[in-house]
């Protein structure tokens, strides 16, 4: 007598739910080793470099005293030591790590550690689209502000959807910083200090001193879109050749500034660039003088003049310095090659 076809059903998937608590098992036991793998590698990383910082320092003090041939010496491995530390960050990329305090504020002790290249790269990617598709939403938004709607409900979804956009990019710079991007300096501060701004925006109460601003606020975040999207289209690209040529990290990311990669292809970029950062200076001088209006009785109006202030300087002297030693550097190459 054949067995019912229910019976069968059954047997098979009894079958493959044996075959799934051994694979399972196996799973466990290597998530397990790979757990241990970690502890060792991360213990080992940080008894290095112990032992690295020790070794400079007596190296330091050596070369005080030393002739010229151990000079070289000395030289040489102080060298090798950065290289080895270099070597250190990219391994740390893969290893779980404890978060810094911004993320340990925003998301607790978590894990943010992405193990596989395949997906850190899909997160970076996912990342540099959510700013192109929020740039393009941002700049549209403006144009409907300063041209359609001169609400002050409009005005504040604008100003909110610049807080949360600023505070979602930190977010995420932060668990890609974690996972080895080697974005820093000013470009990491700017989107604090640009969240901060937006979030002084949102509280400003509606008033004369507002509406005399306005339009000139608009008319910049305008301005600012346009430049984020050219710089996002020609840095996108620029860093695909650069990796392609081996030139540049996997996990580089397009920033709202210049850095000395863009000196080939893109110091097109840089009239834009400064003509955006001179019109944050702007801003500060027209807040300035609106803070120093009788009729001004807002803490906002000082606070944002300030804000913009600390923008223009950072973004200005930043890529100022970077073109600075680009040009020196150029110069020592053709100094050389005479």
């Amino acid at each position: 007598m054949s067995k019912p076809k229910f019976q069968t059903e059954w047997e098979e998937i009894d079958e493959e739910y044996q075959q799934l608590q051994e694979t399972h098992k196996i799973y466990r036991q290597k998530l397990e080793e790979l757990t241990n793998l970690q502890a060792t590698c991360s213990s080992a990383i940080s008894k290095q470099r112990k032992c690295l910082k020790d070794l400079r320092y007596s190296l330091t003090k050596c070369a005080q005293t030393c002739d010229e041939k151990e000079l070289e010496l000395i030289t040489d491995i102080k060298t090798q030591i950065k290289d080895k530390e270099n070597v250190f960050f990219d391994m740390e990329a893969y290893l779980p790590k404890k978060n810094g305090l911004y993320l340990n504020l925003v998301l607790g002790n978590v894990n943010v550690t992405l193990l596989s290249n395949q997906a850190k790269f899909a997160y970076k990617d996912e990342y540099e689209k959510f700013k192109l598709y929020m740039t393009i939403i941002l700049m549209f938004g403006a144009i409907t502000c300063l041209f359609f709607l001169n609400c002050r409900v409009t005005d504040e979804i604008f100003n909110f959807l610049l807080v949360w956009y600023y505070c979602t990019l930190t977010i995420r710079e932060s668990i890609l910083m974690s996972n080895g991007s080697r974005i820093k300096g000013w470009w990491v501060s700017h989107h604090y200090v640009s969240t901060f701004l937006s979030g002084v925006m949102l509280t400003w109460p509606e008033g004369p001193m507002y509406q005399m601003f306005r339009s000139q606020f608009l008319a910049f975040s305008i301005y600012q879109s346009f430049v984020q999207f050219l710089q996002y289209y020609y840095q996108s690209g620029c860093l695909y050749r650069l990796r392609a040529l081996g030139e540049r990290n996997q996990l580089d990311l397009t920033v709202e500034g210049f850095q000395s990669w863009m000196w080939r292809g893109l110091t097109f970029l840089l009239p834009f660039l400064f003509f955006g950062h001179f019109w944050q200076l702007y801003n500060s001088v027209t807040l300035f003088r609106l803070a120093g209006h009788e009729d001004c009785k807002e803490w906002q109006v000082f606070m944002l003049a300030l804000t913009f202030l600390v923008l223009f300087l950072g973004n200005f002297l930043t890529t100022l310095k970077v073109v600075h030693q680009k040009i020196q550097k150029n110069q020592e190459k053709v100094q050389k090659n005479d």
